[in-house]
């Protein structure tokens, strides 16, 4: 039997992620300075890549760009000719190439940034121990005493894992950290909340007093809140019982937090929402983006008649073909953010005048049906985006909720429905705390049913104490 050799013409389909469109995939979910970063970047790396001179970019506001010259036409065959990059870039292939410009947006919020630097914790703790003690092994492990301290100034590590690290004597660790928990923040370098705060009260000089017994023996009670069954047990009256607590309320628990601050994160929104005439209009913010351009020093390079190594034009084909695609793809990123932008202004006009009492129930399928894509390009392009709204800025995901139908027929977003239990429990009365089925019961008034257990949901991502628990607090 003889094996024979054929060719067989087959015509399938398969789905394959192309370099540009794993690029276009990769900018959608990056936030603005994100993008911004990874242009200058690019800028960098790619010389045909340059930055549009400012002046151009005045003149480009004043007058329209020209009509782009038709491409020459050259003699020969070349593979760069057959991929036609005149037809899909020829708006970009033009030396007086202009980009898009930043839609104009008049008196937006003021962005106040002041920074600060201040001393850290560890560096406070190391300039008082350098003046504390002139012992060399004392220095030594106190260092690695501070050097294990959270941000909350609490000791991560055990006596056994310090002594291992020198190695030291247990000893001399305990001596070392007796000094340390001596240092300026009072409570710094324990152990637990119990050790933070006694230290903190014998500091007071309120050692072998009520105040450190409640501390050092009734800790859980108190965090409990349950106020009689430790003046039971101290046999004090509430009301003396009540200064020593409110001795203890004043202590610190975090006494390293001060000397690590969290850094604020400034949020610059996306897109701003503005009021045209009785219209809602979507407006893009491209401040802080470079705006782009193919150089056109270096696309003469291309250029057959010049003399060129083929060297020379096979790096500048690559980096022409990176740079039309990084273009093509963040105009169209920023397109696709617009679509979406204006349906979600579409899809939450009430909110936009009322405010969160009015927000709207809505998800990604809304979204991707308006304007014909899939939910997952509008999941990406709802990631780390703003919007600047005359209710404020919100994060894009935020307008994306599920909805509970109402007895009036309309369905009412969770959000606004988080929003009304906070405004009920603000209003009650501190003495009779209104438990989780009499919201149920006022909330089925006003149309909406819920289970007792879908508002004990929601008060608990509100962070509200149960009723019995606001009624100690009261």
């Amino acid at each position: 039997m003889a094996i024979q050799q054929k060719l067989h013409t087959k015509l399938v389909q398969k789905l394959i992620l192309t370099p540009s469109l794993q690029q276009a995939i990769k900018l959608l979910p990056m936030s603005t300075l994100e993008l911004s970063d990874l242009l200058n970047q690019e800028m960098v790396e790619n010389p045909l890549l340059e930055e549009m001179p400012s002046e151009e970019l005045q003149q480009t506001e004043a007058a329209p760009a020209e009509k782009p010259a038709e491409p020459e036409k050259r003699d020969g065959t070349d593979s760069w000719d057959d991929s036609d990059y005149e037809y899909f870039f020829g708006d970009y292939l033009d030396d007086g190439y202009r980009p898009r410009q930043p839609q104009e947006v008049k008196e937006l919020p003021p962005i106040e940034n002041t920074l600060s630097t201040s001393s850290s914790l560890s560096d406070h703790l190391m300039w008082q121990l350098s003046i504390q003690t002139d012992d060399d092994l004392i220095r030594e492990i106190g260092g690695a005493i501070i050097g294990n301290l959270d941000d909350d100034g609490y000791l991560v590590a055990s006596f056994d894992e310090l002594a291992g690290m020198g190695p030291w004597k247990v000893e001399d660790v305990e001596r070392a950290l007796k000094l340390v928990q001596s240092f300026d923040p009072i409570g710094v370098a324990s152990r637990d909340l119990q050790e933070c705060l006694t230290l903190q009260i014998r500091h007071l000089g309120l050692e072998g007093t009520p105040t450190e017994k409640i501390v050092t023996e009734h800790l859980r009670l108190l965090q409990n809140h349950q106020v009689p069954e430790i003046s039971r047990k101290l046999g004090l009256p509430i009301e003396d019982l009540k200064e020593h607590i409110e001795v203890i309320r004043h202590l610190d628990p975090k006494p390293g937090s001060r000397f690590n601050p969290t850094q604020s994160q400034y949020v610059i929104p996306d897109v701003y929402v503005v009021k045209v005439e009785d219209q809602y209009v979507a407006v893009l913010n491209e401040d802080g983006l470079p705006q782009m351009r193919i150089s056109p020093v270096y696309r003469r390079l291309l250029d057959k008649n010049a003399e060129n190594s083929d060297e020379t034009r096979a790096y500048v084909k690559d980096k022409f073909r990176s740079a039309l695609w990084l273009i093509k793809s963040v105009e169209q990123r920023q397109k696709t953010i617009h679509k979406v932008a204006t349906s979600i202004v579409n899809f939450q006009k009430d909110f936009l005048d009322h405010g969160i009492e009015h927000l709207r129930p809505l998800v990604l399928r809304d979204v991707a049906n308006d304007i014909g894509m899939h939910e997952s390009t509008v999941s990406r392009v709802v990631t780390n985006k703003y919007m600047h709204t005359p209710q404020g800025v919100f994060e894009m995901k935020y307008f994306f909720h599920s909805g509970i139908s109402s007895s009036y027929g309309e369905s009412v977003s969770s959000v606004t429905i988080k929003q009304r239990i906070r405004k009920i429990i603000e209003a009650e009365d501190p003495r009779k705390p209104l438990s989780d089925s009499k919201i149920v019961s006022i909330l089925q008034r006003e149309g909406l049913v819920l289970a007792r257990r879908t508002i004990a949901k929601y008060r608990e991502e509100l962070k509200i104490p149960t009723s019995n628990q606001r009624k100690v607090l009261y």
